[in-house]
């Protein structure tokens, strides 16, 4: 998956957007997926992550773009200064980005990555089945819309 840096705005799949500010693309269906979002939103005092649902034509091009299945949605994914983060590394940069108490997470960076990312993969795998899902998309409160692309 590496890729150089903002390598999403050469590719005429993907629409262009504002990359200013750090993004997480997520799963709208996925009712885990939607509650991460919220206690983001909940815990982002500083209002730095603007949210965009996978299932949107910018967040199907940024999963096609990054070489990434868009019928599953196994991560999230964190857009930041040109990059993308996903699975356990994308997740533990979002609780280090909250603050304090939640970036005593990063603790978990001392579990290699290939065993994070296997117990990662497996809640992704499940989360439908253990969490369930929502007919309807994520929809943003009005006070929290213009955060979202």
């Amino acid at each position: 998956m590496a890729q150089t840096a903002y390598s999403y705005r050469a590719d005429k799949t993907v629409p262009g957007f504002d990359d200013s500010r750090p993004i997480i693309v997520f799963d709208g269906h996925c009712v885990l997926c939607s509650a991460w979002i919220g206690f983001v939103l909940k815990h982002d005092h500083q209002k730095q992550f603007r949210f965009i649902l996978a299932q949107s034509e910018l967040g199907e091009a940024l999963y096609a773009h990054y070489g990434l299945k868009s019928e599953d949605y196994d991560t999230n994914l964190l857009v930041e200064s040109g990059h993308v983060r996903e699975k356990s590394d994308g997740t533990l940069a979002m609780f280090s980005a909250l603050g304090w108490p939640w970036k005593l997470m990063s603790i978990f960076r001392i579990i290699p990555t290939p065993l994070r990312d296997s117990i990662y993969s497996l809640i992704a795998r499940n989360r439908i089945g253990w969490f369930g899902a929502q007919e309807i998309c994520y929809l943003p409160t009005p006070d929290v819309k213009a955060r979202f692309l």
